[in-house]
């Protein structure tokens, strides 16, 4: 049973960790460009970037102990 809860939370969040971490601008700009970024301003200084970069830090947590969970489930 913890199994598949363990499941339900991992895959969608493997989903959202790759959209994410595609949404993030590097160096040259990314997909956040689109959403309202702006290219001159330094990576990681508006908001919307802080905020993405918590999500994305909040969603990568929610995977790994998803995954630390299923490997000692599965062990």
């Amino acid at each position: 049973m913890l199994t598949v809860i363990l499941v339900i939370f991992q895959v969608p969040a493997a989903l959202l960790l790759m959209v994410l971490v595609l949404l993030h601008s590097g160096k040259g700009g990314g997909l956040s460009d689109m959403f309202g970024g702006m290219g001159s301003v330094a990576a990681g200084s508006t908001v919307v970037e802080r905020n993405l970069d918590r999500i994305t830090v909040v969603v990568a947590l929610v995977f790994s102990f998803a995954t630390i969970g299923l490997g000692l489930q599965l062990k």
